[in-house]
């Protein structure tokens, strides 16, 4: 973190500071977190309640770690504590500060249905060729996730990229107040989460608060191809590039191609800009998020060819997001369980329909949450997608995925197969997957199936490490 004294921070979040004399002066400059085996020397310790645990139960642990200070909601014997009656709101102040006193830095905001994380990636993949670039680990994009990644900015750091996620309206107003964009950029406005906002166009309301807290000088990059994406550029002052396959978008891919393994290539056209663009990740929704890359990557000041030399060299960052395996036996894991949505489920059935496959293309599909009262409709809206792309066996797994199941059958599918939950898939998968097949895994994260994608994939004992 940059270095920081205790006085600075007790008058950024309003919170009492507390413990021995000379407090004041103390400089937090390592790690910020809420988990205390991340807190080392001259760290800053937030003890935040969670659903289930008290972190101020650990902050003596993170003190004899190294942990200078505590922020919590009451004061610790012998340790400087910031105290404050709501820690969350103190802690987003915190990051505040930091993006306050960095000089020179470039912050680049991330949101959209689905496509975040992966965008999040490939971004920090290719500024970091330029220069010291910050990007949350995993999918850290909420009110905890965004000021960890702040925190994380050093002197040293010019790029600062925030995947932002919204279960709500206001959301993104509180977390672009944490960490102001000088670029924005807005995916697609989909289904994700429509159970909690009600409706698609409060999801398209919610995002739309990302490029609105743009200043005159900034940039929205934004996706020509999606309609209520579009529409967020009226109104807006920030200037704004659109970038999609649409003939008035700005930054245009044309001629798009795919490989055998459903990996894209196309022409890259717009004002004075033109290449050739490869691909290293399957799938041909990654068109869309490679172009949203460049536009922010043009923006920031890199060259053209070094943005499209990165591109054709950037693998899957977080876990199970399109991670590929070949087994030994000649069977194709495509590992996509991270999380899903009827939009994402789709792009990935798409994929799977792209890859060559010597045997059948088999899809393992779980449920999808927050879907709200079209939830049994859109379940069965995705088997029938899977049938129309020519999945040749579908396997449900889980109460939701019946009605998906369903639909696959009605459309005319080929075979299928329902199963209770993972425990009994994997069984089922290894004595049904033969030599050449190619299995796609997609489900919500609660639903596990990337833990069976790991087990079929045969992965190893560190469900973490980073697959090709």
């Amino acid at each position: 973190m940059i270095p920081l004294t205790l006085a600075q921070l007790r008058d950024a979040t309003g919170a009492d500071l507390v413990g021995p004399a000379g407090a004041e002066t103390t400089v937090v400059d390592g790690v910020v977190s809420t988990d205390s085996r991340e807190v080392g020397p001259g760290g800053l310790f937030v003890a935040r309640r969670g659903e289930h645990a008290d972190g101020h139960d650990f902050a003596p642990a993170a003190v004899a770690a190294g942990a200078v200070a505590v922020l919590g909601e009451r004061p610790f014997e012998g340790v400087p504590t910031l105290v404050s009656e709501d820690v969350q709101a103190a802690f987003g102040r915190v990051a505040r500060t930091v993006i306050d006193h960095a000089d020179d830095l470039a912050v680049v905001g991330v949101t959209g249905s689905s496509g975040k994380t992966t965008v999040k990636d490939l971004l920090a993949t290719v500024l970091a060729t330029a220069a010291p670039t910050v990007a949350p680990v995993n999918s850290f994009n909420g009110e905890i996730g965004v000021p960890l990644t702040v925190c994380r900015v050093t002197g040293e750091t010019r790029f600062l990229v925030v995947e932002m996620g919204a279960r709500g309206i206001g959301h993104l107003d509180y977390l672009t107040a944490i960490a102001p964009p000088q670029v924005a950029v807005v995916l697609n406005v989909g289904h994700a989460h429509v159970g909690e906002f009600g409706s698609v166009e409060n999801i398209a309301r919610a995002k739309s608060e990302l490029p609105r807290a743009l200043a005159p000088t900034g940039l929205a990059v934004l996706n020509r191809d999606d309609p209520l994406v579009t529409a967020m550029a009226d109104g807006l002052d920030a200037r704004v590039l659109f970038v999609g396959e649409h003939e008035e978008a700005d930054l245009r891919a044309v001629d798009v191609r795919l490989d055998e393994r459903g990996r894209a290539s196309y022409s890259l056209r717009g004002e004075g800009v033109e290449a050739e663009v490869r691909l290293a990740q399957p799938g041909r929704h990654q068109v869309g998020n490679s172009l949203s890359v460049i536009a922010v990557a043009l923006e920031l000041g890199l060259p053209l060819p070094q943005v499209v030399e990165a591109l054709a060299a950037a693998g899957p960052v977080s876990r199970w997001r399109m991670e590929v395996t070949d087994r030994p036996d000649g069977v194709t894991v495509v590992n996509d369980a991270y999380n899903a949505n009827p939009d994402s489920v789709r792009a990935a059935l798409a994929a799977l329909a792209a890859m060559r496959a010597d045997g059948r293309r088999v899809a393992v599909l779980g449920g999808m949450l927050e879907l709200g009262e079209t939830e049994a409709e859109q379940h069965r809206e995705v088997g029938a997608a899977a049938a129309d792309e020519g999945v040749d066996l579908l396997v449900g797994v889980g109460e939701l995925a019946r009605d998906i199941v369903a639909g696959y059958d009605d459309a005319g599918g080929g075979r299928s197969r329902w199963v209770t939950d993972i425990d009994a898939a994997h069984p089922l998968l290894e004595e049904l997957l033969e030599p050449g097949d190619v299995v796609l895994l997609k489900s919500s994260r609660d639903s596990g199936l990337r833990w069976l994608g790991d087990r079929l994939a045969g992965s190893g004992d560190d469900p973490e490490a980073p697959r090709r």
